[in-house]
């Protein structure tokens, strides 16, 4: 066996010992020492303190100081919260994008976001016979693109910082400039609502809200894009509060409970500027 290989069978085993560990701990009804989890899992006790050192550092475990036993923080559900919401979303938002589609007649897409990218995670097609093209699963950088900017507004300051550290010129139209940034984004924060004009693809155009699950997390974005010249200053006020709508029933569809300030009525006056 070449070494190369060797080690990846070793990381392997170390994988699944730390997987195995981890849903010992999910499962069991309190917090447990390394002597038991050793004895439970068949492992020598070095080994187990190895992997909860990791989890530790990681902040995926934690020791309880009265009797130095470790238990799970809520890591592990954090994670398992996103991923839930990710694939309840596409459900719980057709109706809203049907009816933003069929308001506006341009495409509407719903977006989250992975990296520096925002993937499509799903899509309807508008009534225009010129429209923005995209697919299911077709990524854009998120600082170019409508449902991007409004993810990015929401994000935490580590993913701000490190998109504004690696932007890349598309167009003319691209913010590759960190401060523009940054205050492009303050402007999404304080207006409910993103807006791109050619960043991405030369004259297509677009406006996105959040979307938020039901502990007020910007888990996704909802959209609308096609051709800038049916985007001009006045169509993006006429059209930013159907679309800030639409992410709110689709938060509300997912558990979050509105503010008055951020009842939809309350968005489309303040996007509409009254």
């Amino acid at each position: 066996m070449a070494l190369h290989d060797l080690g990846s069978e070793i990381m392997d085993k170390t994988l699944v010992k730390g997987l195995t560990l981890l849903e010992l701990l999910a499962r069991s009804p309190g917090a447990k020492g390394i002597t038991e989890i050793a004895r439970e899992l068949k492992l020598t006790k070095s080994n187990v303190h190895r992997l909860l050192a990791t989890f530790q550092a990681h902040d995926y475990v934690r020791k309880l100081p009265h009797n130095s036993a470790y238990e799970l923080t809520s890591k592990l559900w954090e994670i398992g919260a996103l991923v839930r919401s990710r694939l309840d979303i596409t459900k719980v938002s057709r109706e809203a994008m049907v009816k933003l589609e069929s308001e506006t007649g341009e495409s509407v897409h719903l977006s989250i976001m992975e990296g520096r990218d925002v993937v499509y995670v799903d899509k309807l097609e508008g009534s225009h016979p010129i429209k923005a093209y995209t697919a299911i699963g077709g990524r854009a950088p998120v600082w170019c693109v409508a449902t991007g900017k409004a993810l990015l507004a929401y994000a935490p300051t580590a993913i701000v910082e490190d998109v504004a550290n690696h932007l890349v010129r598309f167009t003319e139209r691209t913010t590759v400039d960190r401060v523009d940034l940054l205050e492009d984004l303050r402007t999404v924060r304080k207006l409910g609502y993103a807006v791109k004009q050619g960043e991405w693809r030369e004259g297509v155009a677009g406006i996105a809200a959040p979307v938020r699950d039901s502990s007020g997390n910007v888990i996704a974005a909802i959209g609308i894009s096609g051709p800038a010249t049916r985007f001009r200053q006045k169509d993006i006020r006429s059209r930013a509060p159907v679309v800030i709508e639409a992410a709110a029933a689709i938060s509300v569809a997912l558990g979050y409970r509105l503010s008055h300030q951020q009842q939809p009525n309350e968005a489309v006056n303040r996007s509409a500027g009254k």
